[in-house]
């Protein structure tokens, strides 16, 4: 039924529940629909397979997605061993069957332990990165398989879940940039008989947890603007690490019109600060070393 006019400017960040099937743009714009929003954007793609934690950012919201993009993630995967397609998920094309060894608990934990800490990924073709403008999962799709550099993650945990017949479950911490795909083969080609992703689930991104998102289904029926919008998350909450100050309306205005302003009270080391006059964020300046801000990112919330 109609309930919201177009393009209006809502601002914050939708934690979304995104389920299998589907792209994340596709995820995205279903937000964005429901909401009516003039503007929106994600943080960091979950490939059709995966499901699990999506933030939507709305309006001024995606101002902070590139800070979003860089936080450290957690994922629930289940691997398929014995099995590698050309994706690197059950998605794909197989591409060779192997015979699985017997692993002990032993072998299962030494290999786990062996990629914990900082590694080098090479990147999947099917990937949304790009070469010369064009996406590598566009040019996979063309049969063009092309060099890609290996490139160092963090992978800060990985927790064995179960492991039976041939399907081993992993909960992985790691940072921005890991391929769980790309894991899931290396692990399985340490075990000798390589591997590819059945299921894989985000749980936590940076600061959100996956126990306070929502499926689609769930936003939908809620019938009220008003309740849908008091489900939104502040523009500032995941800038909360960098330092705020609050300033006055004289400089408020100054900053608005991106001029700096002197702080000669703040003694602390250089770089970013959340602004606010009173209880509203204007947001982030830069602190130089002459003791003055000035204004980086500006958000216009009214």
């Amino acid at each position: 039924m109609p309930r919201r006019k177009k393009g209006l400017d809502i601002h914050g960040i939708v934690l979304l529940d995104k389920r299998q099937g589907i792209s994340s743009n596709k995820a995205l714009q279903e937000v964005k629909r429901l909401y009516n929003a003039n503007k929106a954007g994600h943080t960091g793609s979950l490939d059709p397979l995966a499901t699990g934690l999506l933030p939507i950012c709305l309006g001024e919201a995606t101002k902070v997605s590139a800070f979003m993009l860089a936080d450290d993630k957690r994922y629930q995967t289940v691997i398929q061993l014995g099995v590698m397609t050309d994706t690197g998920d059950v998605d794909g094309t197989v591409l060779e069957v192997k015979q699985v060894p017997e692993i002990t608990e032993q072998q299962l934990a030494s290999c786990l332990a062996s990629f914990v800490g900082e590694i080098e990924q090479i990147p999947p073709m099917y990937s949304a990165l790009k070469l010369n403008g064009k996406k590598l999962y566009e040019l996979a799709r063309e049969g063009i398989t092309v060099e890609r550099k290996p490139r160092a993650i963090s992978i800060y945990a990985i927790q064995c879940l179960s492991y039976a017949d041939g399907l081993l479950t992993l909960d992985v911490q790691c940072s921005k940039g890991t391929y769980i795909r790309t894991l899931a083969e290396d692990i399985g080609h340490a075990l000798g008989c390589g591997g590819t992703v059945k299921e894989l689930r985000r749980t936590a991104a940076g600061m959100f947890k996956l126990d306070n998102a929502l499926t689609i289904e769930q936003l939908q029926e809620i019938q009220s603007d008003a309740d849908l919008q008091a489900l939104l998350i502040s523009v500032d909450q995941p800038l909360q690490a960098i330092p705020a100050i609050n300033i006055t309306q004289a400089d408020a205005n100054l900053v608005l019109q991106g001029q700096q302003i002197s702080v000669p009270n703040d003694n602390s080391a250089e770089g970013l600060r959340r602004l606010y006059h009173e209880q509203r964020f204007l947001g982030l300046g830069e602190m130089l070393m002459n003791a003055k801000i000035q204004p980086r990112k500006l958000f216009n919330l009214n």
